[in-house]
């Protein structure tokens, strides 16, 4: 146990950073590296985002505008068999992708980016939401298009694999599998950052919030904390991905309908100042006040937010969307355009509402009020009762990404080593660990190590994409031909 190392958890923080920082720092300058235009500083990471997803939006003819009707009949399980090859219907799919990317971001990320850029980065942050959705439709059709079918039924997809196998289609076998192995890596590293240490040291510090701040009894025992949480996340993820399932598709629409709820209802109670909210939204995004750059730095604010928030174009989200019944690629395409809509769309702007609607001030940035202590402040300076109710709701968020992200980790894992239970069972026992680990240590150089692979293989997945588009294309033409003939059967939820 930590607490009977001779060394402090400060210490051991210290160390590890120390041995860490200059590899962070590298690789940090090369994926976050800034153009700076006009006075404005562009991160090219954020471009290669932006630029992708404004791509496919073009190429499959604004979908992300058209295709709601047909994903909403999808998520009911109209055109659904029972008898298809894959692990989860279409709203688990669903389910799982969205607990890995609405979380604590959703929370704190918003508040920073107003304080910062103001109610004008809110419009951005929207327009990227909906543009990204295009980018997810690309990732979850070739998720569906490349994945593997194991000898025991279960299924392994995402980036690693059409990578892979889309590349070899493209003639170019000789890129696909070093660029698939590139992917595993990171984002198995990658995961025990930003989807694990970090995600159980945010629910800690709410935790210690909730039972009395400095004066709770539990403010040093952080591993007793992260030792229950680590056994709940194990007794989830041993069941695999139907276990993941399962959880996130009863806890997913719980806690995003609770936070829509409260939400909805500070904005509701404040309703006299929502004209000056949208206003402001949409008067600050093309003339902003609160930063400097103007236009352009508030745009690309909000794009980065966005971008952020639901992963569009990282291609995780492919590995949980790859595990759907069906026999139709195009199918859980519709079905992920959903993700960065009730991701971005929804729950960031309602986010960004309840501020705007309650204690924003031109001057918040220097005021050292940001991310969840002030999305907490803006909740409570309506709802006094809000803020614990808040909280726990952020433990949710925290608890559901490492589900989601154990499986994309996972994923990653078996496609270097291979598929055995064995395998598994390693990564997942390492996966815990480091969900207790979370909790005692801080290694900030590690969580911004995890956070730039994260981001890095954005780099080989929107390649891929851009490679693969003309099939995707082709098979979302044939696609919507045989649904229109009706060779598509609507089901009705009849299944065979």
């Amino acid at each position: 146990m930590l607490a009977s190392l001779p060394l402090s958890s400060a210490e051991i923080d210290a160390s590890i950073n120390s041995l860490i920082q200059p590899v962070t720092s590298v690789l940090s300058s090369f994926i976050f590296y800034e153009l700076v235009i006009i006075g404005v500083p562009m991160p090219l990471i954020v471009l290669w985002l932006i630029g992708a997803a404004i791509f496919f939006t073009v190429y499959f003819n604004f979908l992300n505008l058209k295709g709601f009707r047909h994903a909403f009949h999808l998520l009911r399980g109209d055109y659904s068999k029972h008898s298809s090859e894959g692990e989860l219907t279409h709203f688990q799919a669903l389910s799982t992708a969205v607990s890995g990317t609405v979380g604590i971001g959703n929370i704190a990320g918003v508040a920073i980016v107003i304080s910062i850029g103001g109610p004008g980065a809110t419009f951005w942050l929207i327009i990227a939401g909906f543009l990204g959705m295009s980018t997810k439709f690309a990732e979850c059709v070739a998720g569906v298009m490349f994945r593997k079918v194991n000898a025991d039924g279960s299924i392994s997809g995402g980036p690693m694999y059409y990578l892979e196998e889309g590349l070899r289609l493209r003639n170019l076998a000789w890129l696909g599998k070093p660029m698939g192995l590139f992917y595993a890596i990171s984002i198995v590293i990658g995961c025990l950052g930003i989807g694990n240490m970090f995600q159980s040291n945010q629910a800690f510090q709410q935790f210690i919030y909730i039972t009395g701040g400095d004066s709770s009894l539990f403010l040093n025992q952080g591993w007793l904390f992260g030792s229950v949480l680590a056994s709940i996340v194990g007794l989830v993820i041993i069941g695999g991905i139907q276990g993941i399932a399962k959880v996130t598709s009863r806890l997913v629409p719980f806690m995003t309908l609770a936070y829509v709820i409260g939400a909805i209802l500070v904005i509701l109670l404040n309703a006299e100042k929502i004209p000056w909210a949208i206003v402001s939204i949409l008067s600050e995004a093309f003339n902003p006040s609160a930063m400097s750059g103007g236009m352009l730095g508030v745009m690309i604010l909000g794009f980065q937010r966005a971008a952020f928030s639901n992963e569009a174009g990282i291609g995780s989200a492919a590995i949980a969307h790859s595990a759907v019944k069906t026999k139709e690629p195009v199918t859980e395409g519709f079905v992920g355009l959903m993700e960065p809509f009730i991701d971005t769309v929804v729950i960031c702007t309602l986010t960004a509402l309840v501020i705007l609607t309650t204690v924003y001030e031109p001057s918040m940035a220097s005021n050292g009020i940001q991310g969840i202590a002030l999305t907490s402040k803006a909740f409570s300076s309506t709802l006094s009762w809000s803020v614990i109710p808040l909280s726990f709701i952020a433990i949710l968020f925290a608890f559901s990404t490492m589900l989601s992200w154990s499986y994309y980790g996972l994923k990653g894992w078996t496609y270097m080593v291979g598929e055995s239970r064995f395998a598994e069972n390693i990564f997942k026992l390492f996966f815990c660990i480091f969900v207790a680990l979370g909790c005692t240590l801080q290694l900030d150089a590690v969580l911004e190590f995890s956070d730039a692979l994260i981001f890095v293989i954005a780099l080989p997945n929107i390649f891929g994409l851009y490679v693969l588009a003309p099939i995707i294309k082709k098979e979302l033409i044939s696609y919507n031909l045989r649904l229109k003939s009706g060779e598509i059967l609507n089901y009705r939820n009849n299944y065979d």
